[in-house]
């Protein structure tokens, strides 16, 4: 496919999901040609790195050679090219942007939080970083219960990245039921992960 966009992904990683939800919302994801990664915080991918020296994913390459990372870049330039309007102009706009950083903010401490967990020795985890970083979690998840109205039926990055990020607690700290005090932002969840661009990319182990 002469207009291909080759995506490194990894079927685990948040951020792109948050990619390949925003292709689906556009109707482009047939464009994407995904690329197997072996990203891992301490074992560094040479193939990624060819494409984002950060060795991180999601890192795209366009037809042209042009080189895309992180998420937030290559989910803007995915609306532009479908001509799509996740990214409103106007005042929505960053409106819309802030809530995507609170969605991201959110996966960064999460991401945090588990690397601490799976990636150091017990002698080593601190439990004090936890703390923190869960901290942030909470905290982001009671501004979106807050602000879950102003989001309505609104699909922009800033409600599929917010899901996106609700999706990951649900796929990797289970135990944790941000729920039980957050009820109005657990409904909005639960209607938005019936789309198809949510529905068909949650996180899989496998």
């Amino acid at each position: 496919m002469s207009d291909a966009i080759e995506l490194f992904y990894a079927p685990t990683s948040p951020y792109v999901r948050k990619v390949m939800a925003c292709a689906i919302e556009l109707g482009i994801a047939d464009r994407i040609v995904r690329l197997p990664s072996a990203a891992h915080p301490l074992k560094r991918d040479e193939r990624i790195a060819i494409f984002n020296p950060l060795a991180k994913v999601p890192a795209a390459k366009l037809a042209d050679g042009t080189l895309l990372f992180d998420s937030r870049v290559i989910c803007e330039y995915l609306d532009d090219l479908g001509k799509g309007s996740l990214f409103p102009r106007g005042p929505q706009r960053w409106q819309v942007l802030t809530e995507q950083a609170l969605g991201d903010g959110l996966l960064d401490a999460a991401l945090l939080t588990r690397y601490e967990n799976i990636c150091r020795s017990d002698e080593h985890r601190s439990a004090d970083w936890i703390d923190g970083q869960m901290t942030k979690i909470a905290a982001a998840l009671d501004q979106m219960e807050n602000t879950v109205a102003e989001f309505g039926a609104r699909i922009s990055i800033g409600s599929l990245t917010i899901a996106c990020a609700l999706g990951y607690l649900d796929f990797r700290f289970a135990s944790f039921d941000w729920r039980a005090t957050r009820p109005a932002l657990a409904v909005w969840f639960e209607t938005m992960s019936l789309r198809p661009s949510l529905r068909d990319t949650f996180p899989t182990d496998g």
